[in-house]
């Protein structure tokens, strides 16, 4: 008997049909003790004992260690050792616990596949699996195989709860597939669950979300269809609501909002307060925003940094710096650690006054802190240098940054902008070169700074083989705004002619042109007596300027 093999031993005490907790302590001990691995298929004759006696938390348990422990076996591999016992029920619910022991472990690759394979095997699984293998894939931003498990779930018959419903909708909204999230909410009925809080508020916050006209009134609906439900909205619908309509720039939406939490008994807490202080310092409505910070401390709800970045924000925008750094100050004075975007706001609004040796000195104190600038520091800095013209600091910094490996394209932007500021539109020009070393890619904008900067200096040619660069080694087709920039630049340099080309090109490639090519043409064009010859396009002047 001691010369026998453990695995061999292993396959009698299951065949045998052995108490399977019994065979359960022996695998333990084999696998701890031994250098022989066990076979997938002498594993699953296991947990198929194990299943036949319902011993279902401790398949529970061995699948999560099986899969935790990195079990390289691959997918396929399992499921032909499941079905090697022909009890259909028993592999279902191996399977059912196999999907949810990789969810689980955040191995939600091979929990999908699993899920799929138990659809080719005809196992039957439960939304208890489901529902944390779609919260996986939804982590994942996964989520059109979100919605493929949910229609897998429908056409299986697989019994789908409140829970993953709720999954499913929050999937849609984040992808802005609104009227899909719209029917599962209809689903949700027939299957004769009824549309919670958590429904309704990811259907408001993804119509918040989506931007566009009427994306409130939408909203709006839904909170309306909600109470009507009998469904009460709680903090985080009145919270959802307070940012969406401040972010649409209808404030007094916001605060009909506030004002009917509090008619409700609803507490507005700090992410409440936070949204209304921004959107009224956004809207320049500073002392509101004081005012609202007030009653937030009266209400027993304490400030934090979002908070103060708001006021700060609020302050340095409109032209108030002084009242910036005082609470700035009292920031620090309570023990907080300033942000790093705080010290951005206060550093750019002393740039955009022209200080910007005060911007510099608060950099210094910043790294003294030990708050680590960002490139949006440098940037607020590389700007300020480039407005009041001293274009040769300007790039002295931004080598600096590039040593350091930071510019981002808005560094590059700002730079070229005032080499094309000083008509140096040349030197704006090579820096594509360096910008594409930096393993950046130039967009329309960068190539439109360019091309007005060389239009600016009257240099018509350069200002095309910008365009020609853009077109061929980009295969950046032009838009409206580049159309803009030389339609402006051949009028000021009183080529008529060419412009009227470029305006029916322009057309022809079924561009919509905007205010400002409108602009161009009354002020550049038809003010200088030239009416534009559009050849069979809609575009009346007289109406639109």
């Amino acid at each position: 008997m001691t010369d026998i093999n453990p695995n061999e031993l292993f396959r009698q005490l299951i065949s045998s049909e052995l108490d399977p907790d019994l065979c359960l302590r022996y695998y333990s001990w084999l696998v701890k003790n031994s250098d022989i691995s066990v076979s997938l298929e002498l594993t699953f004759k296991l947990l198929h004992s194990l299943a036949n006696a319902k011993r279902y938390s401790k398949i529970r348990s061995f699948l999560d260690g099986f899969v935790r422990n990195g079990s390289d076996h691959q997918v396929h591999s399992i499921f032909h050792a499941i079905s090697m016992c022909d009890n259909v029920c028993v592999n279902s619910i191996i399977a059912d616990m196999l999907v949810l022991a990789y969810a689980n472990n955040s191995r939600f690759e091979l929990g999908f596949e699993a899920f799929k394979r138990s659809g080719y095997y005809g196992y039957k699984l439960s939304a208890l699996s489901c529902k944390p293998l779609m919260i996986a894939l939804l982590k994942e931003n996964r989520s059109a195989d979100v919605e493929y498990v949910y229609k897998e779930m429908i056409r299986r018959k697989i019994q789908p709860n409140v829970f993953t419903f709720n999954v499913v909708i929050n999937a849609l909204c984040k992808t802005g597939k609104m009227n899909k999230a719209r029917d599962v909410m209809e689903d949700m009925k027939v299957y004769g669950c009824s549309p919670n809080v958590v429904s309704y508020n990811t259907l408001i916050d993804g119509y918040c979300k989506l931007g566009g006209n009427g994306k409130m009134y939408k909203a709006d609906a839904v909170l309306k269809e909600m109470v009507e439900n009998d469904v009460s909205p709680n903090l985080t619908t009145f919270n959802i609501l307070i940012d969406g309509f401040w972010k649409d720039d209808n404030l007094p939406g916001s605060m009909k909002v506030f004002k009917e939490m509090l008619d409700q008994d609803v507490k507005p807490n700090v992410i409440s307060y936070n949204s209304l202080i921004n959107g009224l310092c956004n809207g320049g409505k500073i002392s509101e925003a004081i005012s609202m910070r007030d009653k937030m401390v009266s209400a027993g709800v304490q400030p934090n940094l979002i908070t103060y970045n708001a006021l700060i924000n609020g302050f340095c925008k409109n032209d108030m710096l002084k009242e910036a750094l005082d609470m700035f100050g009292s920031v620090k004075g309570q023990g907080a650690v300033p942000t790093t975007r705080m010290y951005n706001m206060l550093i750019d609004a002393y740039c955009k006054l022209g200080k910007i040796d005060d911007g510099f000195a608060l950099k210094e104190e910043m790294e003294r802190e030990g708050i680590v600038p960002d490139v949006g520091t440098y940037n607020c800095l590389i700007a300020g240098l480039c407005r009041n013209g001293n274009i040769e600091a300007a790039k002295k910094l931004f080598d600096q940054l590039t040593s350091k490996g930071l510019p981002d394209l808005v560094t590059f932007h700002i730079l070229m902008e005032g080499y094309c500021r000083k008509g140096e539109s040349r030197k704006a020009a090579m820096l594509l070169k360096e910008m594409s070393k930096m393993g950046l890619k130039p967009r329309h904008l960068t190539y439109n700074i360019v091309m007005k900067g060389y239009c600016k200096e009257g240099n018509l040619k350069a200002a095309t083989n910008m365009r020609t660069q853009m077109e061929k080694e980009r295969r950046l087709r032009m838009n409206v705004a580049s159309y803009n920039v030389l339609l402006q630049g051949y009028s000021q340099k009183g080529k008529l002619e060419d412009a009227n080309m470029l305006l029916n090109e322009m057309l022809e490639k079924g561009l919509v042109p905007n205010r400002i090519t409108y602009e161009i043409v009354k002020e550049e064009m038809v003010d200088q007596g030239f009416v534009p010859d559009i050849e069979g396009h809609l575009f009346n002047v007289s109406t639109k300027s």
